[in-house]
């Protein structure tokens, strides 16, 4: 995985751990710094690889295009039954083709764009943004080494990803619900000056007894759309690849 993503997930991490070793936790008055520091974070790595020209004008487009999909989508009939939300099937399949790099992009785009379309912006888009666009490098670096049309097992291993990757995305974006929401629920919420440990397995309680059903439908239903339309959207973007002359280039992981 590039140096440069790197970077940006260790920035972005700092969003999802201080809750659980920091005597307090951005509010809502405090989001719009955080916010502005993930846009930023963003736009750097998208700086940094189209410098790099891992990221072209037809990746961009590409990009582009995608966010503007998956903003439609959110805004779709289908979206929040349950825990379910078809933008991570996209956002899956990019970085499953294009690498980590371009799945983080689509990933954090997709969902800054979403945000805006639907009016979802506030204090939990950051977190929303880096959960999204690691679900997309992780599907990059699953992916790894892949060429040419998509197989069986690459559907296997993608829905596979997209189960698990389903469940991490619902865990990490409700680290804020529990700090702002629940904070002081007895027995469940976050609590100022917590140890490391007793906050971890607050948290844990927290989860299973909130959230774990409602990510189940996300998980399954990434799983599903991988499986039913998975096969001839991973085969256009392979062609997208092999035109964008990304399959003589070495992979991007090595990088």
């Amino acid at each position: 995985m590039p140096l440069s993503l790197w970077l940006v997930s260790v920035a972005g991490l700092a969003l999802f751990v201080t809750p659980f070793v920091g005597p307090e936790v951005a509010g809502d008055a405090g989001y719009l710094p955080l916010l502005g520091a993930s846009i930023a974070a963003v736009l750097v790595l998208l700086v940094v690889e189209a410098a790099s020209r891992h990221l072209d004008s037809r990746r961009f487009a590409l990009l582009a295009a995608i966010a503007a999909i998956d903003a439609a989508l959110r805004m779709s009939l289908v979206n929040g039954i349950g825990g379910f939300s078809p933008v991570f099937f996209l956002i899956l399949c990019s970085g499953y083709v294009f690498g980590p790099s371009f799945g983080f992009l689509v990933g954090s785009v997709s969902l800054l764009v979403s945000a805006f379309a639907t009016g979802g912006v506030g204090p939990w888009l950051p977190y929303e943004m880096f959960a999204a666009g690691w679900v997309g490098a992780v599907a990059g670096i699953v992916g790894a080494g892949r060429s040419g049309l998509p197989t069986r097992r690459d559907l296997i291993v993608l829905a596979t990803a997209g189960i698990v990757l389903g469940f991490v995305y619902g865990a990490a974006t409700d680290i804020y619900d529990w700090g702002a929401f629940y904070r002081g629920s007895p027995g469940l919420g976050w609590v100022p000056g917590m140890g490391p440990g007793a906050a971890v397995a607050r948290f844990f309680k927290f989860y299973l007894a909130t959230s774990v059903g409602w990510d189940s439908l996300r998980a399954g239903g990434n799983a599903v759309m991988v499986l039913l339309l998975g096969a001839p959207v991973l085969a256009a973007m392979a062609r997208f690849r092999a035109r964008f002359s990304l399959v003589l280039e070495a992979p991007e992981t090595a990088a």
